[in-house]
Protein backbone atom coordinates (compact mmCIF):
# COMPACT_ATOMS: atom_id res chain seq x y z
CA UNK A 1 0.00 0.00 0.00
CA UNK A 2 3.35 2.45 0.91
CA UNK A 3 4.60 1.92 -2.03
CA UNK A 4 1.35 2.73 -4.69
CA UNK A 5 1.09 5.70 -2.63
CA UNK A 6 4.60 6.74 -3.00
CA UNK A 7 3.60 5.94 -7.49
CA UNK A 8 0.98 8.09 -7.11
CA UNK A 9 2.57 11.43 -5.10
CA UNK A 10 5.16 11.11 -7.89
CA UNK A 11 3.07 10.79 -10.48
CA UNK A 12 1.18 13.63 -9.35
CA UNK A 13 4.20 15.14 -8.64
CA UNK A 14 5.63 15.09 -12.03
CA UNK A 15 2.06 15.79 -13.68
CA UNK A 16 2.17 19.18 -11.70
CA UNK A 17 5.77 20.12 -13.03
CA UNK A 18 4.65 19.34 -16.63
CA UNK A 19 2.04 21.70 -16.34
CA UNK A 20 3.58 24.54 -14.25
CA UNK A 21 6.41 24.15 -16.75
CA UNK A 22 6.59 26.49 -19.96
CA UNK A 23 6.01 25.28 -23.36
CA UNK A 24 8.80 25.51 -25.63
CA UNK A 25 7.03 28.45 -27.60
CA UNK A 26 6.29 29.78 -24.33
CA UNK A 27 10.01 29.57 -23.52
CA UNK A 28 10.94 31.66 -26.30
CA UNK A 29 8.87 34.44 -25.39
CA UNK A 30 10.15 34.70 -22.05
CA UNK A 31 13.52 34.74 -23.25
CA UNK A 32 12.77 37.70 -25.45
CA UNK A 33 14.03 40.93 -24.79
CA UNK A 34 11.59 42.99 -22.79
CA UNK A 35 13.07 46.33 -23.49
CA UNK A 36 13.31 47.21 -26.96
CA UNK A 37 16.15 49.30 -27.89
CA UNK A 38 17.02 49.28 -31.40
CA UNK A 39 14.22 48.72 -35.06
CA UNK A 40 17.39 45.76 -35.19
CA UNK A 41 15.70 43.56 -32.82
CA UNK A 42 12.77 43.28 -35.08
CA UNK A 43 14.73 41.97 -38.10
CA UNK A 44 14.84 38.39 -36.92
CA UNK A 45 10.25 37.65 -37.09
CA UNK A 46 10.01 40.53 -39.47
CA UNK A 47 12.66 39.81 -42.28
CA UNK A 48 10.32 41.26 -45.51
CA UNK A 49 8.85 44.00 -43.36
CA UNK A 50 12.40 45.11 -41.59
CA UNK A 51 14.29 44.91 -45.19
CA UNK A 52 11.18 47.25 -46.60
CA UNK A 53 11.86 49.44 -43.66
CA UNK A 54 15.32 49.42 -44.26
CA UNK A 55 15.06 50.62 -47.92
CA UNK A 56 12.93 53.09 -47.25
CA UNK A 57 12.69 57.07 -47.05
CA UNK A 58 11.53 56.85 -43.07
CA UNK A 59 14.63 54.68 -42.42
CA UNK A 60 17.10 57.34 -44.02
CA UNK A 61 15.58 60.37 -42.50
CA UNK A 62 18.27 61.05 -40.57
CA UNK A 63 20.57 60.63 -42.74
CA UNK A 64 19.33 62.06 -46.01
CA UNK A 65 21.44 64.59 -47.90
CA UNK A 66 19.04 66.65 -48.95
CA UNK A 67 17.44 66.98 -44.96
CA UNK A 68 20.88 67.25 -43.63
CA UNK A 69 21.77 70.61 -46.06
CA UNK A 70 18.21 71.95 -45.51
CA UNK A 71 18.24 71.74 -41.45
CA UNK A 72 21.84 72.87 -41.81
CA UNK A 73 22.67 69.76 -40.33
CA UNK A 74 19.97 69.33 -37.97
CA UNK A 75 21.47 72.36 -36.41
CA UNK A 76 17.90 73.92 -37.24
CA UNK A 77 16.38 71.43 -34.25
CA UNK A 78 12.97 71.97 -34.52
CA UNK A 79 13.59 69.77 -37.82
CA UNK A 80 14.53 66.63 -35.55
CA UNK A 81 11.40 66.05 -34.07
CA UNK A 82 10.11 64.61 -37.42
CA UNK A 83 13.16 63.29 -38.24
CA UNK A 84 14.38 61.28 -35.46
CA UNK A 85 11.12 60.89 -33.16
CA UNK A 86 9.79 59.57 -30.03
CA UNK A 87 7.32 56.77 -30.06
CA UNK A 88 3.51 58.17 -31.38
CA UNK A 89 2.03 56.58 -28.65
CA UNK A 90 4.11 58.23 -26.47
CA UNK A 91 3.64 61.81 -27.59
CA UNK A 92 0.27 60.82 -28.12
CA UNK A 93 -1.67 60.07 -31.26
CA UNK A 94 -2.72 62.96 -33.56
CA UNK A 95 -0.29 65.24 -31.54
CA UNK A 96 3.29 67.26 -32.35
CA UNK A 97 6.31 64.14 -32.23
CA UNK A 98 8.89 64.99 -29.50
CA UNK A 99 12.84 64.04 -30.79
CA UNK A 100 14.74 61.30 -29.55
CA UNK A 101 18.57 61.55 -28.08
CA UNK A 102 19.83 57.86 -29.15
CA UNK A 103 19.59 55.86 -32.30
CA UNK A 104 19.15 58.59 -34.30
CA UNK A 105 20.43 57.11 -37.43
CA UNK A 106 17.74 54.51 -37.12
CA UNK A 107 15.38 57.82 -38.24
CA UNK A 108 11.85 57.29 -38.31
CA UNK A 109 12.04 53.48 -36.99
CA UNK A 110 9.96 50.47 -35.76
CA UNK A 111 9.89 51.94 -32.35
CA UNK A 112 9.01 55.10 -33.57
CA UNK A 113 5.56 53.83 -34.93
CA UNK A 114 4.78 50.35 -32.74
CA UNK A 115 6.47 51.22 -29.06
CA UNK A 116 3.47 51.70 -26.88
CA UNK A 117 4.22 53.54 -23.23
CA UNK A 118 4.12 50.47 -21.69
CA UNK A 119 7.29 48.72 -23.22
CA UNK A 120 4.57 46.80 -25.14
CA UNK A 121 4.43 47.10 -29.28
CA UNK A 122 1.16 47.48 -30.97
CA UNK A 123 0.08 45.47 -33.96
CA UNK A 124 -2.76 45.16 -36.31
CA UNK A 125 -3.40 41.80 -34.21
CA UNK A 126 -3.05 40.54 -30.47
CA UNK A 127 -0.38 37.45 -30.89
CA UNK A 128 0.45 36.69 -27.13
CA UNK A 129 2.60 33.61 -29.02
CA UNK A 130 4.64 36.10 -30.76
CA UNK A 131 8.08 37.15 -29.32
CA UNK A 132 6.88 40.36 -29.27
CA UNK A 133 3.47 39.73 -28.01
CA UNK A 134 1.84 42.47 -30.44
CA UNK A 135 -1.71 44.46 -29.01
CA UNK A 136 -4.13 45.40 -31.92
CA UNK A 137 -4.28 48.78 -32.00
CA UNK A 138 -6.56 50.24 -34.80
CA UNK A 139 -4.82 53.94 -34.42
CA UNK A 140 -2.08 52.33 -36.52
CA UNK A 141 -4.29 52.75 -39.52
CA UNK A 142 -5.80 56.08 -39.02
CA UNK A 143 -4.72 59.40 -41.05
CA UNK A 144 -4.19 60.93 -37.19
CA UNK A 145 -1.15 58.71 -36.72
CA UNK A 146 0.89 59.81 -39.38
CA UNK A 147 -0.40 63.28 -38.23
CA UNK A 148 1.97 63.81 -35.30
CA UNK A 149 4.92 64.84 -38.36
CA UNK A 150 2.60 64.88 -41.74
CA UNK A 151 0.34 67.95 -40.71
CA UNK A 152 3.27 69.95 -39.80
CA UNK A 153 2.83 71.95 -43.47
CA UNK A 154 -0.97 70.77 -43.33
CA UNK A 155 -1.09 67.67 -45.39
CA UNK A 156 -3.36 65.57 -43.32
CA UNK A 157 -5.75 68.76 -42.77
CA UNK A 158 -5.61 69.19 -46.91
CA UNK A 159 -6.83 65.62 -46.82
CA UNK A 160 -9.67 66.11 -44.41
CA UNK A 161 -11.26 68.22 -46.51
CA UNK A 162 -11.48 65.96 -49.66
CA UNK A 163 -13.71 63.29 -51.29
CA UNK A 164 -10.89 60.56 -49.73
CA UNK A 165 -11.73 61.46 -46.38
CA UNK A 166 -15.36 61.75 -47.11
CA UNK A 167 -15.11 57.57 -48.35
CA UNK A 168 -12.48 56.82 -45.39
CA UNK A 169 -10.18 56.42 -47.58
CA UNK A 170 -6.56 57.23 -45.82
CA UNK A 171 -2.92 57.42 -45.81
CA UNK A 172 -2.43 53.76 -45.82
CA UNK A 173 -4.18 53.07 -49.09
CA UNK A 174 -2.00 54.85 -51.14
CA UNK A 175 1.24 54.85 -48.93
CA UNK A 176 1.10 51.58 -47.63
CA UNK A 177 -0.86 49.40 -50.09
CA UNK A 178 -1.33 46.11 -49.33
CA UNK A 179 0.70 43.26 -50.75
CA UNK A 180 -0.34 42.21 -53.60
CA UNK A 181 -3.79 43.18 -52.83
CA UNK A 182 -3.79 40.38 -50.21
CA UNK A 183 -4.53 41.72 -46.56
CA UNK A 184 -3.35 38.54 -45.03
CA UNK A 185 0.21 39.45 -46.74
CA UNK A 186 0.31 42.99 -44.35
CA UNK A 187 1.30 46.39 -45.53
CA UNK A 188 4.36 47.44 -47.72
CA UNK A 189 6.80 49.41 -45.48
CA UNK A 190 8.73 51.31 -48.19
CA UNK A 191 5.96 54.07 -47.35
CA UNK A 192 6.43 55.62 -50.64
CA UNK A 193 6.31 59.07 -51.12
CA UNK A 194 7.85 62.20 -53.00
CA UNK A 195 10.96 59.98 -53.46
CA UNK A 196 8.95 57.71 -55.91
CA UNK A 197 8.46 59.32 -59.11
CA UNK A 198 6.53 56.91 -60.61
CA UNK A 199 3.47 57.94 -57.68
CA UNK A 200 4.23 61.35 -58.22
CA UNK A 201 3.88 61.12 -61.63
CA UNK A 202 -0.01 59.86 -60.63
CA UNK A 203 -0.70 62.46 -58.58
CA UNK A 204 -0.90 65.10 -60.97
CA UNK A 205 -1.66 65.85 -64.83
CA UNK A 206 0.16 68.16 -67.27
CA UNK A 207 -2.09 69.24 -70.59
CA UNK A 208 -1.06 71.72 -73.38
CA UNK A 209 -3.08 73.20 -76.44
CA UNK A 210 -2.53 76.05 -79.09
CA UNK A 211 -4.73 78.22 -79.40
CA UNK A 212 -5.02 82.48 -81.06
CA UNK A 213 -3.44 83.49 -78.25
CA UNK A 214 -0.90 81.27 -77.86
CA UNK A 215 -0.37 77.76 -75.90
CA UNK A 216 -2.76 77.08 -73.07
CA UNK A 217 -1.31 74.69 -70.38
CA UNK A 218 -3.00 73.19 -67.62
CA UNK A 219 -1.68 71.19 -64.87
CA UNK A 220 -3.99 69.66 -62.43
CA UNK A 221 -4.23 67.84 -59.16
CA UNK A 222 -5.33 64.53 -60.20
CA UNK A 223 -5.63 62.21 -57.22
CA UNK A 224 -6.59 65.56 -55.09
CA UNK A 225 -5.73 63.57 -51.66
CA UNK A 226 -3.80 66.96 -50.82
CA UNK A 227 -2.08 69.46 -52.38
CA UNK A 228 0.93 68.84 -54.78
CA UNK A 229 3.06 68.98 -53.77
CA UNK A 230 2.81 68.55 -50.11
CA UNK A 231 4.54 68.12 -46.60
CA UNK A 232 7.98 69.43 -47.11
CA UNK A 233 8.21 73.31 -47.86
CA UNK A 234 11.36 72.17 -49.69
CA UNK A 235 9.53 70.22 -52.41
CA UNK A 236 8.70 72.06 -55.47
CA UNK A 237 7.14 71.45 -59.21
CA UNK A 238 8.29 74.00 -62.02
CA UNK A 239 6.90 74.08 -65.35
CA UNK A 240 9.17 74.92 -68.37
CA UNK A 241 9.44 75.09 -71.62
CA UNK A 242 11.11 74.98 -75.46
CA UNK A 243 11.32 74.95 -78.90
CA UNK A 244 10.88 71.11 -80.15
CA UNK A 245 12.32 70.24 -83.47
CA UNK A 246 11.97 66.80 -84.92
CA UNK A 247 15.25 65.94 -83.78
CA UNK A 248 15.62 65.70 -79.88
CA UNK A 249 18.96 66.44 -79.91
CA UNK A 250 18.47 69.95 -81.42
CA UNK A 251 16.16 71.30 -78.51
CA UNK A 252 17.58 74.46 -77.05
CA UNK A 253 17.59 75.44 -73.45
CA UNK A 254 14.49 75.69 -71.23
CA UNK A 255 12.54 78.17 -70.54
CA UNK A 256 10.70 78.93 -66.65
CA UNK A 257 6.94 79.40 -67.12
CA UNK A 258 5.34 78.60 -63.45
CA UNK A 259 6.86 77.18 -59.96
CA UNK A 260 4.75 75.37 -57.89
CA UNK A 261 5.79 75.10 -53.76
CA UNK A 262 4.74 76.86 -50.32
CA UNK A 263 7.76 78.85 -49.53
CA UNK A 264 9.60 78.55 -46.31
CA UNK A 265 8.39 81.28 -43.53
CA UNK A 266 11.60 83.97 -43.96
CA UNK A 267 10.50 84.08 -47.70
CA UNK A 268 7.87 86.27 -46.90
CA UNK A 269 8.14 87.87 -50.41
CA UNK A 270 6.70 84.60 -51.67
CA UNK A 271 3.24 83.46 -52.12
CA UNK A 272 2.19 80.09 -51.81
CA UNK A 273 1.47 78.14 -55.06
CA UNK A 274 0.53 74.92 -53.75
CA UNK A 275 -2.10 73.30 -56.32
CA UNK A 276 -4.60 72.32 -53.82
CA UNK A 277 -6.98 69.25 -53.87
CA UNK A 278 -10.11 71.32 -53.15
CA UNK A 279 -11.26 74.79 -54.75
CA UNK A 280 -11.51 76.27 -50.82
CA UNK A 281 -9.44 75.70 -47.51
CA UNK A 282 -11.12 75.09 -44.02
CA UNK A 283 -11.65 78.55 -44.00
CA UNK A 284 -12.75 79.85 -47.37
CA UNK A 285 -10.26 80.64 -50.33
CA UNK A 286 -7.05 78.80 -50.32
CA UNK A 287 -4.82 82.38 -48.48
CA UNK A 288 -2.39 82.68 -52.30
CA UNK A 289 -2.46 84.93 -55.24
CA UNK A 290 -3.30 81.82 -57.51
CA UNK A 291 -7.28 81.06 -57.44
CA UNK A 292 -6.97 77.99 -59.68
CA UNK A 293 -7.68 74.62 -57.57
CA UNK A 294 -7.10 72.00 -58.46
CA UNK A 295 -6.62 72.99 -62.07
CA UNK A 296 -4.27 76.05 -62.74
CA UNK A 297 -4.15 77.67 -66.17
CA UNK A 298 -1.13 79.09 -67.49
CA UNK A 299 -0.41 80.35 -70.86
CA UNK A 300 2.60 80.84 -73.15
CA UNK A 301 2.47 83.86 -75.12
CA UNK A 302 2.31 83.75 -78.90
CA UNK A 303 5.56 84.88 -79.30
CA UNK A 304 7.32 82.41 -77.50
CA UNK A 305 5.24 79.72 -79.12
CA UNK A 306 6.09 80.02 -82.67
CA UNK A 307 6.82 76.03 -84.00
CA UNK A 308 6.14 73.26 -82.30
CA UNK A 309 6.76 74.47 -78.33
CA UNK A 310 7.37 70.94 -75.86
CA UNK A 311 5.85 71.66 -72.39
CA UNK A 312 7.56 70.00 -69.45
CA UNK A 313 6.83 69.26 -65.50
CA UNK A 314 9.07 68.83 -62.88
CA UNK A 315 9.60 67.79 -59.63
CA UNK A 316 12.22 68.51 -56.56
CA UNK A 317 13.17 67.52 -53.44
CA UNK A 318 15.08 70.72 -52.68
CA UNK A 319 13.30 74.35 -53.42
CA UNK A 320 16.78 75.45 -55.19
CA UNK A 321 18.99 74.61 -58.48
CA UNK A 322 22.19 73.73 -57.99
CA UNK A 323 24.90 73.29 -60.72
CA UNK A 324 27.93 71.30 -58.94
CA UNK A 325 28.02 74.02 -55.54
CA UNK A 326 26.07 76.64 -57.54
CA UNK A 327 22.96 77.76 -56.42
CA UNK A 328 21.04 79.06 -59.37
CA UNK A 329 17.97 81.18 -60.02
CA UNK A 330 14.92 79.10 -61.03
CA UNK A 331 14.30 81.31 -63.70
CA UNK A 332 17.51 81.53 -65.36
CA UNK A 333 17.68 77.33 -65.49
CA UNK A 334 18.26 76.12 -68.65
CA UNK A 335 18.38 72.73 -67.94
CA UNK A 336 16.39 71.63 -65.20
CA UNK A 337 17.61 68.18 -64.77
CA UNK A 338 20.59 68.96 -63.31
CA UNK A 339 18.83 69.06 -60.12
CA UNK A 340 15.14 67.92 -60.48
CA UNK A 341 13.03 64.92 -62.36
CA UNK A 342 10.42 64.61 -64.92
CA UNK A 343 7.09 64.16 -64.36
CA UNK A 344 5.21 64.82 -67.58
CA UNK A 345 6.21 66.17 -71.08
CA UNK A 346 3.64 67.53 -73.80
CA UNK A 347 4.91 68.51 -77.19
CA UNK A 348 2.16 71.35 -78.72
CA UNK A 349 2.98 70.94 -82.22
Amino acid sequence: MKKLLGILVLAAAVWLGLELSPSAGESAVSATPTQWTSSAQCKACHEEVYAEWEDSWHAKSWIDEDVRVQSADFSNKICIDCHAPRPVFETGVGNRVLPRSSRRAEGVDCISCHLLPDGSIAGTIDNPSAPCRPVARRELQRVDFCAGCHDQHKTVTQWKLTDHAANGTGCIECHMPLREGDPNAGRYHQMAGGHDIELVRSAVALRASRDAEGIAVEVENVMRAHSFPTDERSRAADLFYRPAPEDPEQRGGWSHLHRIRDPYRHEVDLPSTLLQATAEGPDGPWENNVEEHPVRGLRIPAADAEGPIEVALFYKLAPYYRDGEEVLVTEQVTDPLIDARLVHSVVVP
